[in-house]
């Protein structure tokens, strides 16, 4: 009888260890509230893992929710991380997917996303493309490589929203980074991660011009809808005030539910 194997990806050791550290290192500075969940056939991919980009801290924020909810995702990160000496080889030995914004290069970060997710991976990506400049610190306007890559593959979109790692590190980190760490340590803001429904892509042929913009939006939209419980007293404009973060209005997306929507 032949043997069937599953040729999934696995997380390598050396990524499971760096979880556990990422958890330990968000408990010394903040206290990290998970909520919701990925269904459990969905733990171990194929999925895409949608989340909001609000600070240098995030990486880590996730990396640790991740590991509260049992799941290893492969995050699509800047390629300026793998260029750097030690953390580039950890990321690669991780197994992450290297993407060169602004450069030719970029759609290969695409299809290297795509293979992963083919291959089984959870695939953890920020739709916003960078660390987002909308006044009130809400989701703006995203790109549409992930409602691409959602499309293309039929992976499901499982929105990541989280508040409060703006409150450890600054927009501007490394500068200040000495600061707003001793701040933290003190302080220890609580850090809110929920890990919401499937986006819905119902409907969406993307064969169809313009379905990827839809499929955008909808993300954009889950996000935002997940983040507004983990700020209630926060629903316009951050309490936490960071001046080194510019202001940028041209990619604001519209909350669901404000006029005109």
């Amino acid at each position: 009888m032949d043997t069937v194997t599953d040729a999934r990806w696995r997380a390598p050791r050396l990524w499971r260890a760096l979880q556990v550290v990422g958890r330990m290192l968000v408990g010394a500075l903040a206290r990290l509230r998970v909520t919701g969940d990925v269904p459990d056939q969905l733990r171990h991919g194929p999925l895409i893992l949608a989340a909001n980009h609000i600070s240098p801290f995030d990486p880590v924020v996730l990396t640790a929710a991740c590991q509260v909810r049992r799941i290893a995702p492969r995050i699509m990160a800047t390629g300026g991380l793998f260029r750097t000496p030690v953390i580039g080889t950890v990321m690669r030995r991780s197994g992450h997917i290297r993407v060169d914004r602004r450069t030719p290069e970029v759609g290969q970060a695409l299809s290297t996303a795509a293979s992963a997710v083919a291959d089984g991976s959870v695939v953890l990506v920020y739709p916003e493309g960078r660390m987002g400049l909308d006044p009130g610190m809400w989701p703006e306007r995203g790109k549409t490589g992930t409602a691409r890559l959602a499309l293309a593959s039929g992976a499901v979109v499982v929105p990541v929203a989280q508040w409060g790692a703006h409150e450890v590190l600054p927009y501007g980190t490394p500068r200040g980074l000495l600061r707003a760490v001793g701040r933290a340590l003190v302080r220890r803001p609580v850090i809110r991660v929920h890990f919401g429904d499937p986006v819905d892509l119902g409907g969406l042929d993307p064969a169809v011009p313009g379905a990827a913009r839809r499929a955008t939006d909808r993300i954009i939209d889950a996000l935002t809808t997940h983040l507004v419980p983990l700020r209630p007293d926060e629903p316009d404009l951050p309490r936490h005030r960071d001046p080194s973060r510019p202001v940028e209005t041209t990619r604001s997306h519209r909350r669901p539910g404000e006029p005109g929507r």
